[in-house]
């Protein structure tokens, strides 16, 4: 996957989770829990939602490099590169 199928993807879950998710304002740099109001749930249905869709194991001491969506491009590009 391409880093802008990756974003494409992570923008994808959020708006499964939370159909009101707004993006027009979102920065890529920022925490998108705090952008998008995400509760520790929502993040975690995101995780929940890369395992069942690419079969994906994320420890949980990796979690803060989910934080923004660049750092989680940058977190999932090695990972998901031959999907």
């Amino acid at each position: 996957m391409t880093s802008t199928e990756i974003q494409e993807l992570i923008l994808e879950i959020i708006q499964d989770i939370d159909d009101e998710a707004d993006f027009s304002d979102l920065d890529p740099d920022q925490p998108l829990r705090d952008q998008l109001d995400l509760d520790s749930m929502d993040f975690l249905d995101i995780v929940m939602e890369l395992r069942k869709r690419h079969k994906l194991q994320i420890p949980e001491e990796d979690y803060p490099r989910l934080a923004t969506l660049n750092s989680c491009v940058s977190y999932l590009t090695p990972l998901l590169h031959d999907a």
